[in-house]
């Protein structure tokens, strides 16, 4: 089985290939921030701006390839209800992980497979996490340890690495945390493979 993944994510790239899935990335390049903000004016929530933006992803590149199975994804952090931003550098890393310190907050993860330009199908998963309280200079600790590129562009937790000592507890599927709902992409794929 062989997809398009409309993302530059190496996290997500490693979900598909460990489940055998082979998969080529070309990433959207979709302007998320301005995405966000028109959705946010509308009044859309984080599950709706998640969504809207997995689809915006995969729709974008599948008018690219046709006849092709593209699948784009999105995470969003919320927070009472507020979605939480990707840093754009490592003093706001620092005021997120300040922000979510000793609190319950939410991941959401949309997933969307497009085909000749629509969107063919799509799934939402929500997990719980609650960040364990840290003072300020283990936060710095813990920023030190990762590279500003990768912090960039996944944000303040790396789940697949030492962002998982972060945590008291995660309800949820670890890889849908990792951004990628895997189980639901491959039940979807396997009910349409041969079409």
């Amino acid at each position: 089985m062989k997809i398009i993944l409309a993302s530059k994510s190496g996290v997500r790239k490693k979900i598909l290939e460990d489940n055998k899935i082979q998969c080529e990335a070309v990433p959207s390049n979709v302007d998320e921030d301005q995405a966000k903000v028109s959705l946010l004016a509308e009044g859309a929530n984080p599950e709706i701006i998640s969504k809207n933006l997995a689809e915006l992803k995969s729709t974008k590149i599948s008018k690219k390839f046709p006849n092709e199975m593209v699948l784009g994804a999105d995470s969003v952090v919320s927070l009472n209800n507020q979605i939480i931003n990707k840093p754009k550098d490592r003093s706001e890393a620092f005021t997120i992980l300040k922000r979510l310190n000793g609190k319950i907050h939410f991941l959401i993860s949309s997933v969307c497979i497009s085909k000749n330009g629509s969107m063919i199908w799509n799934y939402t998963d929500k997990s719980e996490l609650k960040m364990k309280s840290f003072q300020d200079s283990q936060l710095k600790n813990y920023l030190d340890r990762i590279q500003t590129e990768t912090l960039l562009a996944y944000g303040v937790y790396q789940i697949e690495a030492d962002g998982l000592n972060l945590f008291e507890y995660f309800k949820g599927d670890r890889n849908s945390i990792m951004g990628l709902p895997i189980t639901q992409i491959l039940n979807y794929i396997k009910l349409h493979e041969n079409e």
